[in-house]
């Protein structure tokens, strides 16, 4: 399987959210301005093509759904981030965004928290 681009992974997220859709479905979870309907047609027949959705046939149209769930595309994909930009290191990503000021002291606090209850 190889990776999405941001627009098959903005449709998976909506198709992960409705499990089951048609591309009218679809295109009405999307955020403004919303895509032409036959672009996201065009993605998700793309989609389909790399594996990460399938389809059941109705007539002329189709109602598509993912084939991999949203756990497993983000520990896949999640962990090749974490090794492509943080030397592989939760620690570099963890001071990342509390330099960036994208996570406070509180939530910090809770994430260590979630560590020792483990132990």
């Amino acid at each position: 399987m190889s990776k999405l681009t941001l627009k098959e992974e903005q449709i998976l997220q909506v198709l992960w959210e409705l499990e089951r859709a048609f591309v009218k479905d679809i295109v009405a979870k999307l955020p403004s301005p919303k895509p032409h309907y036959n672009t996201v047609s065009t993605v998700i027949r793309k989609m389909e093509e790399k594996g990460f959705v399938e389809h059941e046939a109705f007539g002329n149209t189709h109602r598509y759904y993912p084939t991999i769930t949203k756990e497993d595309y983000r520990n896949k994909y999640f962990s090749k981030g974490i090794s492509h930009y943080f030397e592989n290191s939760y620690k570099n990503m963890v001071s990342f965004f509390a330099k960036e000021e994208k996570i406070s002291a509180d939530e910090l606090r809770e994430i260590i928290k979630l560590i020792e209850d483990k132990k």
